[in-house]
């Protein structure tokens, strides 16, 4: 599971005008991958979804070193199989490492409850649809978490 996280001051995300995702003040705006291999991870020791949650909670990228878990800041989670992409070898990209649909909408469903079980304020995209993703980054301050 592949994640790129920029510190933002706000960000949304809009499907055919309608804004169905935002964040409204200091946060993270997380774009979230998910590899082929993950979906057989899932209930073992070696479970992506919790440590990924708790990496984006409690990531000190915030103002003054703080994280989502002590300010209280929200997380627009996004998904993203693009993160996958390949792009060694020619001029397009091949998208083989990233999970079929269906599990990577599951596990992308997965990190929002396991942040929200958290206590984070979540918003999200719509999974498969056509976003335009806004952001207003602050700093600018982005990273990639990977688990």
């Amino acid at each position: 599971m592949r994640a790129v996280v920029a510190r933002v001051t706000r960000a949304s995300v809009t499907v055919d005008d309608d804004v169905v995702g935002s964040l409204d003040g200091p946060g993270l705006l997380v774009l979230l991958g998910v590899h082929h291999d993950d979906p057989a991870r899932v209930g073992t020791t070696d479970d992506p979804v919790p440590v990924m949650a708790r990496k984006l909670h409690e990531l000190r990228v915030l103002r003054e070193e703080r994280s989502c878990a002590e300010s209280g800041a929200g997380l627009l989670v996004v998904s993203q199989f693009t993160l996958y992409g390949e792009t060694r070898k020619g001029r397009r990209p091949s998208w083989s490492a990233a999970a079929p649909g269906a599990e990577a909408e599951r596990l992308v469903g997965a990190v929002v409850e396991a942040l929200r079980g958290r206590g984070a304020d979540v918003a999200t995209g719509a999974f498969g649809a056509d976003m335009a993703v806004a952001s207003v980054n602050d700093g600018p301050f982005t990273v990639i978490v990977e688990v």
